[in-house]
């Protein structure tokens, strides 16, 4: 069974390779030498180093304390992930699962060996804590593929103890180079091996727009996008967005598989502004590529909300039936709602990670590497953001309009539920042009962000209400059948009726300030 340890450490290079009187350092009372320690790791990779591109490592470990499979993933500069399974010949599959967004079909490979010897130093506070772990580390990196370079470094790691605090790195740091240590030019032992390694000194890994498989034929392109730097036309802008959604949607793989709240969300929001974008800007991108990925795309969300929606509407039935005295609650309400809350996640959360799993979804994330990699630009794509991007996204809040004012035209009931819900779905559509368009248009887009924020706030505790009054008229009928109290399932009922009444009675006022506030887009 693999467990999660978060890694910060920092790693230095030394000309003479030793260690300075650590005591020195303020809070260390104590310097215990805890002899070396010989490690020997093979890492893993695809041929084209996808895993590297991503600065995710993998590796078989013998030796030291935590021999077994070692998986990383970056958190922030210094700081890693690390995902441990227990020694095996093979790679667990808890751990390739973890790595198949970004591997996909493509075989993992052993790609280079690092055998270490480590000299330990455990730097302890006065009440015997460990504080941090100072290691000097020899390296001898053998390349195990294409010419199978060979490579010898030593460096020192300080690697921060559970629950420390990063500050003290500080003060390692600054004892250390006090006496002639500097940071290293790597992220990692891994990443100075594949550069010492390779004859020409350079890395020969994949960027994430490297297709899987080859793209079927496009339309002919009016434009090319800009290689690298930053982006200039209105195409430029479009597919630096597009990359990001990409991006997510692979980033956060992993920690959908493993249940990390807020990651279904986020990955949903992904992939709905993806789609968005297509939508938005047909006249950037030939939709004629785009659409096919848009449904795929759609068909995405739709099994991603399954688990989200599920998680917000249990969280919104929870905090009511709290805030609920306890003359209003008759029954054992709470006991079945979070007996139905866990059935519909367990069943929900195993659902979707056989989607990840799924041919479909692996060729959605082929198509769209595919799609950056040669986008299909149309003519407008080479024209200033200013013009092609205001324009359509102008277009989008036209159309919002129109549906607000559709809704607000209905009388209470089934069908203004239905057009509020629809305004809704174009007030995200909106948010998402606004947020693409906004590195190019600056204040404009920003507030036009802000305020479809604002508005999908609004509907969307709108569209909620309707939805958890759906649930608890099945919650109330089970009850019922159960010969249990259907009275607090009314209660509550109720209580999400009114709180729906005041989101519509709310909405021609907010609709109004809105508009006010963005006349730039609405003359």
């Amino acid at each position: 069974m693999a467990d999660t340890k978060r890694e910060i450490e920092r790693k230095y290079e030394s000309d003479d390779g030793g260690l300075p009187d650590l005591t020195r350092v303020p809070g260390v009372a104590t310097v215990l030498d805890k002899g070396v320690t010989h490690l020997d790791a093979t890492y893993h990779d695809t041929a084209d180093e996808r895993l590297a591109a991503s600065l995710v490592t993998l590796r078989r470990r013998t030796g030291g304390s935590d021999a077994g499979w070692h998986l990383k993933f970056p958190v922030a500069p210094g700081v890693r992930d690390e995902i441990r399974a227990p020694l095996s010949d093979t790679l667990p599959d808890e751990l390739a699962a973890l790595v198949r967004s970004r591997v996909r079909d493509h075989a993992l490979l052993p790609v280079v060996r690092l055998r270490s010897d480590r000299d330990v130093r455990h730097l302890v506070d006065a009440d015997g804590r460990l504080l941090a772990e100072v290691s000097v580390d020899t390296v001898h990196a053998e390349r195990l593929t294409g010419d199978g370079g060979t490579a010898r470094w030593t460096e020192i790691e300080v690697e921060l103890a559970d629950d420390g605090d990063p500050a003290f790195l500080d003060k390692v740091e600054k004892r250390l180079r006090k006496t002639g240590a500097r940071p290293s030019k790597s992220t990692s032992k891994l990443a100075r091996a594949l550069a010492d390694t390779t004859p020409d000194g350079t890395t020969a890994t994949a960027t994430t727009d490297t297709p899987a498989t080859a793209p079927e034929a496009a339309p002919r392109r009016k434009h090319r996008p800009r290689a690298a730097g930053k982006p200039v036309t209105a195409g430029d802008h479009v597919l630096a967005y597009v990359r990001a959604q990409r991006d997510a949607l692979v980033e956060l793989d992993p920690a959908v598989r493993q249940d990390v709240p807020d990651s279904v969300h986020r990955m949903r929001v992904a992939t709905r502004r993806l789609r968005s974008t297509f939508r938005t800007f047909r006249g950037v991108l030939d939709r004629e590529a785009t659409d096919p990925v848009g449904d795929d795309l759609k068909w995405l969300a739709a099994e991603l909300g399954l688990d989200r929606d599920q998680e917000v509407l249990a969280e919104r039935l929870r905090s009511a039936l709290a805030d609920l005295p306890d003359t209003l609650v008759a029954g054992p309400v709470g006991h079945r709602l979070t007996t139905w809350a866990e059935a519909r996640h367990a069943g929900a959360h195993g659902r979707l990670t056989g989607i990840l799993d799924s041919r479909r979804h692996l060729t959605l994330l082929d198509t769209l590497d595919a799609l950056l990699t040669d986008p299909p630009l149309r003519k407008k794509a080479a024209a200033t953001p200013e013009k092609a991007l205001t324009k359509a996204v102008r277009k989008d809040l036209d159309k919002l309009a129109g549906l607000v004012t559709r809704a607000l035209d209905l009388p209470p009931g089934t069908d203004r539920d239905v057009a509020l819900h629809e305004a809704r779905k174009k007030t995200k559509r909106t948010r998402y042009a606004a947020e693409a368009a906004a590195p190019a248009l600056g204040r404009p887009a920003n507030d036009l962000v802000k305020a479809m924020k604002s508005l999908q706030g609004l509907l969307g505790d709108h569209q909620d209400s309707v939805m958890a009054r759906q649930t608890l008229r099945e919650l109330a009928a089970v009850a019922h059948a159960a010969g249990e109290s259907a009275f607090t399932y009314g209660v509550l009922h109720a209580r999400e009726e009114h709180r729906a009444e005041r989101a519509e009675a709310a909405l021609p006022e907010a609709w109004t300030s809105i508009t006010k506030d963005l006349r730039p887009w609405t003359t």
